[in-house]
């Protein structure tokens, strides 16, 4: 892999998601030598990855270079590899480059799409976990509507024309929003011979009500929302088969669509080689103590999404969302160097900061500890800290314009295919 032999200790981290490069910021020039692995060279902001897929943004802007984030880090380096098997025995990783040893190794691999267990919707839906994901959903409502446009019969029309999501929780929720608006303003203006009144978006959620991590105020603010802008709401309702034309529920909720997108949950990505006890078989967590060590290993770390740290106040694990990766990140950081200085560690506090999700144009809701909102507030709230949390200046510029432009405008301006999907 040509990392240079070096008297510092070598920290591995696998992943530059939320809690791999606030972990790489945290140790910048310290006394370590860091080797950051990932698939991709970029940093994915996922939160907005369901802009990309409605043509709100361009991939660009939520995705920052790894190497960009490292290069003022004399001791720092980045490899473009996928990770196959950790040799805990060896404090070995195998990687499609080569074989790497570590000193401390952290995992912070996240999540992927959890199907649970249904072959036929993994074939046949669309998930949104990457940017890739994002540009074929983009890629493929944009196809739809140019076939409705010279679809030879009503019925075919509406399967085109007939979009339904999977997954009612905050991304879900946002996603249905954006390809209402969509619907509200992009369809009359730009495909004069399609009637709107064609095209329906339904939500599906298998609880009793949408965003049912946060307060009830918020999924009843947020279901008004999507009624008003048009989204048909189907609660207590879970998909049972989809072959990519018929959507079949547990209900008597029977539909025709060529779009189904999947956004009901998730499951950790782990890495082979580490003891089976270690993995929590029903999320493929690592479980980790309040150190986020994984269990039975001293020097091998997990972070994020795919850590499962279980407390008093989550017992579960904590919420697979960005904050507990980017504090879980920034900790590990200052406990590794407390492990090199012979202090004692300090163990992990999630401070919640609240949740946020956003409906659409001026539509939004936020749970903070004490204050529960919806609204034109709570849409602003939710624009500025998305932008503040972005990695980059030259994004959050050009995210700021684009949402400028797209507001004034009632404009989505990255309707592109760029490249044509296939199923």
């Amino acid at each position: 892999m040509n990392i240079p032999q070096s008297n510092l200790p070598r920290v591995v981290i696998i992943g530059g998601g939320f809690a791999g490069i606030n972990l790489v910021k945290t140790l910048a020039n310290k006394n370590f030598q860091i080797v950051l692995i990932d698939k991709h060279n970029y940093h994915t902001f996922q939160p907005l990855l369901y802009q990309v897929s409605s043509s709100g943004l361009e991939p660009d802007s939520i995705a920052y270079p790894l190497r960009k984030i490292i290069k003022k880090h004399k001791t720092s380096f980045f490899r473009l590899a996928e990770v196959q098997q950790v040799i805990p025995e060896k404090n070995e990783i195998i990687t499609s480059i080569g074989h790497l040893a570590y000193d401390y190794l952290i995992i912070a691999t996240g999540t992927t799409t959890n199907y649970f267990g249904n072959k036929a919707i993994k074939d046949s839906s669309m998930p949104m976990k990457s940017v890739p994901e994002a540009l074929d959903i983009r890629s493929l409502i944009l196809q739809n509507f140019e076939k409705a446009a010279i679809a030879d019969s009503p019925e075919k029309r509406r399967a085109l024309l007939n979009f339904v999501i999977v997954g009612a929780g905050p991304t879900g929720v946002e996603l249905a929003g954006a390809i209402a608006e969509l619907k509200n303003n992009i369809l009359p203006r730009d495909y004069h011979d399609l009637n709107p009144k064609d095209m329906h978006i339904h939500l599906l959620e298998g609880a009793e009500r949408v965003l049912p991590p946060m307060s009830e105020h918020a999924s009843k603010k947020a279901n008004k929302f999507l009624e008003n802008l048009g989204v048909n709401v189907h609660c207590n309702t879970f998909v049972k088969h989809y072959d990519g034309f018929t959507v079949t529920t547990n209900t008597e909720l029977k539909m025709k669509s060529e779009t189904l997108i999947w956004a009901a949950g998730v499951i950790g990505a782990p890495i082979q080689g580490l003891k089976a006890e270690a993995l929590m078989e029903k999320t493929n967590r690592y479980r980790v103590n309040q150190y986020n060590q994984i269990e039975n290993y001293t020097n091998i770390f997990a972070v994020g999404d795919i850590a499962l740290m279980s407390t008093k106040a989550y017992p579960n694990g904590h919420p697979q969302v960005a904050q507990p990766a980017i504090q879980q990140g920034k900790l590990l950081g200052k406990n590794l160097q407390r492990l090199i200085d012979k202090k004692s560690l300090k163990p992990f506090e999630y401070n919640d900061k609240g949740s946020m999700a956003t409906i659409g144009r001026n539509k939004a809701v936020v749970d903070l500890k004490h204050y529960k909102f919806g609204g034109f507030l709570a849409w602003f709230i939710w624009m500025f800290v998305h932008l503040m949390s972005l990695v980059g200046f030259r994004n959050r510029v050009i995210i700021l314009f684009n949402w400028t432009y797209n507001y004034i405008n009632f404009d989505k301006a990255a309707r592109l295919i760029i490249r044509p999907f296939r199923k």
